[in-house]
């Protein structure tokens, strides 16, 4: 069994400043205040939170929506990754960001989720 979890939340930033910071190393390390390294290019690798979360980069949409295998060093051994789908909306002067994350081990939904919220 897998779970699926959806959390949103509106960040002070255009969705191509958002898009730009996901799919950008230094960036993205700055804004979740742990390393991350990101191949900037479909098919390309990533990590992030020092390597605890690792994937690939399946499809983008360029500021407006990213797709990602995603998995931490806490999955079963032989679970497949996750999915993660970012939707990125333009909302006043902001951007509504929606994480839509499935295929997520089964009992790990809520732990991930929460982590989604706090960081």
């Amino acid at each position: 069994m897998t779970e699926a979890i959806t959390v949103s939340t509106t960040l002070p930033a255009s969705p191509e400043a958002v898009y730009r910071a996901w799919l950008d190393a230094r960036e993205h390390s700055l804004f979740r205040g742990a390393k991350a390294t990101v191949e900037r290019r479909v098919g390309g690798k990533f990590t992030a939170w020092d390597g605890y979360i690792q994937g690939r980069t399946l499809e983008v949409e360029p500021d407006r929506r990213i797709v990602q295998s995603w998995r931490t060093t806490e999955f079963p051994e032989g679970s497949g990754d996750s999915r993660l789908e970012v939707l990125l909306e333009a909302v006043g002067a902001g951007t509504r960001v929606t994480l839509v994350h499935t295929n997520i081990p089964d009992g790990q939904g809520k732990e991930y989720e929460q982590g989604w919220l706090d960081y």
